[in-house]
């Protein structure tokens, strides 16, 4: 699952459904306010007079990638609710437990913390994101196709498939058969345990942040074409991977993952 932090108008959005478009999944976006209700996501059940009992109707969290829009703006109740689902891949609603579709991706997006209206996730529920990444403003020519160019909405909208599910799935087993050796092993446990030292962090990171780490190397690994894990790909992927999960200690004035990037550089390779 996938936190993108940024400010609004950058196109969170947009990459979201071009995302889904490109693999050929089905697509739900759910704008999150603070009078959503957990049952605004899962669904609920409605008696129907000709069936003479309750239908259960599924909610928009029954996708294959679901864009929670602004999600720091819903009330913690409500964001609690992804929790299952995100890490169980399914949902129980009125009592019943159902499975989600295959694959299930969850793009959230965030405003930043300084902005009125929002509450911050809570740590249980960012240690379930594989990945925050932020977009940024795009560089002036970029933002000059954007201001001279088609209408976005068209533009995914003519989008070509570029891969089917069941190759997104096949790709993901792809990525758990990259090897990892002992030696690049023991040199993410000791990043690991960088962070529990104290020295950077007021919290370290936890088991699920470990194996968050290795898959998302060798993700990396297999897009550039390895079938092994390199400390360089560890180290790619590494201030995007563990940056929501740590909170900085000091007055450094560094944030996260400025910190996770010196503590890096304080760590040998093994």
């Amino acid at each position: 699952h996938l936190l993108i932090e940024d400010v609004p108008g950058v196109g969170k959005t947009t990459l979201a459904h071009a995302l889904a478009r490109s693999f050929g999944l089905h697509f739900s976006r759910v704008q999150f306010t603070s009078d959503l209700m957990p049952s605004d996501l899962s669904g609920v059940s409605i008696y129907e007079r000709g069936k003479e009992s309750f239908v259960f109707h599924p909610g928009p969290i029954f996708a294959q990638v679901l864009l929670a829009d602004e999600i720091n703006r819903a009330s913690p109740k409500t964001q609690s609710a992804l929790l299952e689902a995100m890490e169980e891949k399914q949902v129980t609603a009125e009592g019943e437990t159902r499975a989600l579709p295959v694959p299930f991706f969850v793009i959230a997006t965030q405003n930043p913390h300084d902005q009125l209206g929002t509450y911050a996730l809570p740590e249980s529920q960012l240690d379930r994101f594989l990945m925050r990444i932020s977009l940024g403003y795009p560089d002036r020519a970029a933002e000059r196709g954007l201001l001279t160019g088609q209408d976005r909405r068209d533009l995914v909208a003519s989008m070509d498939q570029l891969m089917s599910p069941q190759d997104l799935l096949d790709a993901q087993q792809r990525v758990l058969q990259v090897h990892a050796s002992d030696a690049l092993l023991d040199y993410v446990q000791d990043l690991i345990a960088a962070t529990r030292s104290g020295q950077w962090f007021l919290q370290g990171l936890s088991p699920r942040a470990g194996i968050a780490v290795i898959r998302a190397a060798k993700a990396q690994a297999l897009l550039s074409g390895r079938d092994y894990v390199a400390p360089d790909d560890v180290q790619a992927i590494l201030p995007q991977s563990i940056g929501h999960r740590l909170i900085p200690v000091g007055d450094a004035g560094r944030g996260a993952v400025e910190q996770v990037r010196a503590m890096v550089q304080s760590v040998p390779l093994a």
